[in-house]
């Protein structure tokens, strides 16, 4: 036991010398920036939407636009895949335990698979709408 703890106490005392001079490699962090004044942050968004509809120079529409149309087909993707997978997954483990009822299964599945689709092919719509016949655009 007293050998365990002298050990350990040397380990100890060999690490803590060990920091002690590598602490001088370390590299400081950066200073902190100062942080823009909340006045300026409230007049950048009061005068975003006056940016967004200027004309000629005006890109902040078009290319908000876009983001959204691939966040609305991103998601409904991303959504419609997993809920179909979950229904799959669903059916099939019904089917295995019940194989009597698989035709009910699979007429159920079917369509709840086509209204699952739907909702990606309205996030398509929203996207496309976004894109080509934006009603954001003067």
């Amino acid at each position: 036991m007293a050998r365990s703890v002298a050990a350990t106490a040397a380990v100890l005392l060999a690490g803590c010398c060990a920091l002690g001079a590598l602490s001088g490699a370390f590299v400081p962090p950066p200073a902190a920036k100062a942080a823009p004044p909340a006045a300026a942050l409230g007049a950048a968004a009061l005068a975003a939407p006056l940016a967004a509809h200027a004309e000629g120079d005006g890109v902040w529409i078009p290319a908000l636009s876009a983001v959204g149309a691939g966040f609305a087909i991103g998601l409904a993707a991303i959504g419609s895949g997993v809920g179909q997978g979950i229904a799959s997954g669903r059916c099939i483990d019904g089917i295995s335990r019940q194989p009597e009822v698989a035709d009910d299964l699979r007429g159920v599945l079917l369509l709840s698979l086509a209204f699952m689709e739907s909702l990606t092919i309205y996030g398509l719509v929203i996207a496309l709408v976004l894109l080509f016949a934006n009603p954001l655009i003067k």
